[in-house]
């Protein structure tokens, strides 16, 4: 019997505008059964507010349990900025949940000492720097981190304007790479650029899509690692 991963969405961006996780589960892992579940309006209400709070933590933990309900082995949560409410799912659902930025995060604190975190939501921003200060103090390993908000870049990637969000987080990026010795895109929605902004800024620019699916295959294949 095939394996099922459940994807816990908070927006209709990465089944309507981004289709980088649908090509790297058919890349990596083509014969998991993938299941989706949508929260079309949670990302926007916490982006109204400026953080998670009780109340998201039970929509996210709604979500997860349903997952779990459906016969996920695996329950995968796709957005940086609700990662918060991870935490208080997997103190009530039984089934594995993987953070979106838990193999990038992690690898950014084994690559770098100077970390520079891009986003275009800005709630993304305060989880991606905790999950870097955790993983760096798990490893003994003191890092700066320097934040880059590309502020509307988002909305004018859901309204269709790929290139001008691209030029818009393109330019940022070669102002923060001056600073930093590796940058982490903080959100899914922008990780495709990875490669040119490597190549245009010089420095290693990490995304989190692929590292996470990669890290998602490992996990399916050896629950253990999870433990």
């Amino acid at each position: 019997m095939a394996k099922r991963l459940a994807v816990l969405h908070t927006s209709f961006v990465f089944i309507n505008v981004e289709k980088v996780f649908n090509n790297l589960y058919k890349e990596l892992i083509p014969d998991v059964e993938i299941v989706d579940f949508v929260d079309s309006h949670i990302l926007a209400d916490v982006r109204k507010v400026g953080g998670v709070n009780k109340s998201h933590a039970q929509r996210m933990t709604h979500m997860a349990l349903a997952a779990q309900d459906s016969g996920a082995d695996l329950i995968f949560s796709a957005c940086s900025s609700l990662g918060p409410t991870i935490d208080v799912a997997r103190q009530i659902v039984d089934t594995p949940i993987i953070k979106i930025d838990d193999p990038m995060t992690q690898k950014a604190v084994e690559d770098g000492k100077y970390i520079g975190v891009m986003a275009t939501v800005p709630t993304t921003l305060p989880p991606t720097i905790d999950l870097i200060n955790y993983w760096a103090g798990k490893k003994g390993k003191t890092v700066t981190t320097k934040q880059l908000l590309t502020e509307g870049a988002f909305e004018i990637l859901m309204s269709g304007d790929r290139d001008k969000h691209d030029a818009m987080v393109e330019q940022n990026a070669r102002l923060l790479a001056k600073e930093v010795d590796l940058i982490v895109l903080a959100q899914a929605s922008m990780s495709r650029l990875a490669p040119d902004l490597a190549q245009k800024t010089g420095i290693p620019v990490l995304g989190s899509p692929r590292l996470a699916v990669e890290y998602i295959k490992k996990a399916l294949e050896d629950p253990s690692i999870l433990k």
